[in-house]
């Protein structure tokens, strides 16, 4: 966790790194659905490049690309990564085309795009991946759910993050989305947070089962 968050430029991303890796099960989570992948990874919405960092860190060596529509997170996870890592960053919206076969993770994304938006974007990951990882605060009404609404929008006011709206999404809205080929997985992923988080492991029919 140390030697990740070390290679952060700042003394403030060196501590977001650090605790967003103690308390957040989702890095340990990926890392376990895809340490034996031999498939390139798209992180959209990689934000800083933390969990692709550490997916390096803990022997994943599959090219990762990743893409966010913040120049600033997209500059500082390009001056961390190194040339030699077969890593890349770029800056993109995740509501256009991608052009890409392989892996898909997309952690804590969807609930900063309407429900058309939403749409678009899980239809383009279903036709790119073969194994596709969801991660996001679900609307249920739940004490967790408002919890969750509460500190983005926090986050939103402070500059953090720079997103249109906030839209979370149900639980429905993924798994119909993403049905047909694909063998489902979901589990909650509170971790030590209080937040409303769960995860979605898609496979297509082929693929290995879900490491739980």
């Amino acid at each position: 966790m140390s030697r990740i968050a070390s290679r952060y430029p700042t003394r403030l991303l060196r501590s977001y790194a650090q605790v967003k890796i103690a308390t957040d099960p989702v890095y340990n989570a990926v890392f376990e659905v895809l340490r034996d992948t031999t498939d390139p990874l798209l992180d959209i919405g990689c934000g800083v490049g933390l969990l692709d960092f550490y997916l390096r860190d803990r022997g994943v060596r599959v090219p990762i690309r990743g893409i966010d529509h913040d120049r600033r997170k997209i500059d500082i996870a390009r001056r961390v990564a190194d040339l030699t890592e077969d890593l890349s960053f770029e800056v993109r919206d995740a509501r256009e085309p991608m052009q890409f076969r392989g892996n898909v993770a997309l952690i804590d994304v969807l609930h900063y795009f309407g429900q058309e938006d939403q749409a678009r974007i899980l239809a383009s990951v279903a036709a790119a991946g073969g194994t596709i990882i969801i991660r996001d605060g679900i609307r249920d009404g739940s004490l967790r759910y408002r919890l969750t609404y509460a500190q983005e929008t926090l986050a939103r006011i402070g500059g953090w993050l720079k997103a249109e709206r906030l839209f979370f999404p149900t639980r429905e809205t993924i798994e119909s989305s993403l049905n047909g080929n694909f063998r489902e997985e979901v589990r909650p992923m509170f971790g030590r947070t209080p937040f409303n988080n769960y995860m979605f492991v898609f496979r297509r029919s082929e693929s290995l089962s879900f490491r739980a």
